[in-house]
């Protein structure tokens, strides 16, 4: 593994990707606790991909956005997302101007690095497939026009975990576009003894600026670089078709758990994570660890489980614990 990765390669891992630590502890400055959750999003913002973050109201996730936004240089817009939003709140459209005599592109809150998608479920199907085209073609079509997304582009989408009434739930298609589905808890009391005194002080922290949309590229083309053993490869495919085929692969236990498996994105993703996951860690070379420890954001939102699981009060959480507890490392 680390003679296929030449030295030129590793020391420019280690150099810039010493910019994604220190963005994470200049983030530390403002948001206090959350560390797992900002490095989701900067893994996702080198990633390419997407982030479902889901969580109960008050936990900072628009703050950790934010913040993200401004230490990385990004531009950031925020939508609230209600029953009554049309695609054109989101994506723009097009307004007749009587001086010109001409229909003018007023662009929506999507045009930007960083968008907010808050509480997503709370929109109707016609705002999600606008959305949808975004997240997944990196453009927009506006009347008979298409515009290209700017890069990087991250959509960082929130749903209530408890509150149910008045959503919509969201298509299968498009949550597994999301990279990442991300649990957010509360912190531990001492964290929350610090939110409370920053919070009565009313002293705002303001943010280096570390990152900018370049240099977010560059370690992304790095990423790109990373190696990946053939036998890493066969175990993210073997993890995957556990969630599909499990009796085939020792795992009878999980038959009548699953109703549907993971989708060949989640092997693609799983590798992409990975790589990133390395790439923070200063090594030019995945791991088997390296899958581990984002195996779980990865698959959780994209295996189905059965009305037994749910009687037996089975997640796909522990559905995807067991599978990579009995699945061999290479």
């Amino acid at each position: 593994m680390h003679d296929a990765a030449s030295e030129a390669v590793t020391a420019a891992i280690r150099s810039q990707g010493a910019a994604l630590a220190q963005t994470t502890a200049e983030i530390g400055r403002r948001i206090v606790g959350q560390k797992y959750v900002v490095e989701r999003l900067l893994m996702a913002l080198v990633a390419e991909g997407h982030v479902l973050l889901e969580g109960l109201p008050g936990l900072a996730k628009t703050s950790c956005v934010k913040a993200v936004a401004e230490t990385a240089t990004l531009t950031f817009n925020r939508i609230q997302f209600t029953p009554d939003l049309l695609p054109a709140d989101v994506v723009g459209t097009q307004v007749f101007d009587p001086r010109s005599g001409e229909f003018k592109v007023r662009r929506g809150p999507v045009f930007a690095n960083l968008v907010l998608a808050d509480e997503i479920n709370r929109a109707p199907a016609k705002v999600q497939s606008a959305l949808l085209e975004a997240m997944q073609e990196r453009q927009v079509t506006i009347g008979e026009q298409t515009y290209a997304l700017a890069r990087p582009f991250l959509v960082l989408a929130t749903q209530n975990p408890i509150e149910q009434e008045g959503t919509y739930p969201l298509p299968e298609a498009q949550v597994d576009r999301f990279l990442f589905k991300v649990k957010m808890g509360y912190g531990t009391p001492d964290e929350e003894q610090e939110i409370i005194a920053r919070s009565v002080s009313g002293h705002d922290v303001a943010l280096s600026r570390i990152l900018d949309a370049d240099g977010i590229l560059a370690l992304r083309g790095l990423a790109g670089q990373i190696h990946v053993a053939d036998k890493l490869r066969r175990y993210i495919v073997q993890l995957v078709f556990a969630t599909r085929s499990p009796a085939t692969h020792g795992l009878k236990d999980l038959v009548p758990l699953i109703h549907v498996g993971a989708s060949p994105r989640a092997s693609i993703n799983l590798e992409r994570a990975a790589r990133v996951n390395a790439l923070m860690q200063g090594r030019a070379f995945v791991t088997p660890q390296d899958i581990k420890d984002i195996g779980l954001d990865v698959l959780r939102h994209r295996i189905i489980s059965t009305y037994e699981a749910e009687a037996e009060g089975v997640t796909t959480d522990d559905i995807v614990r067991r599978i990579f507890d009995r699945i061999d490392v290479p």
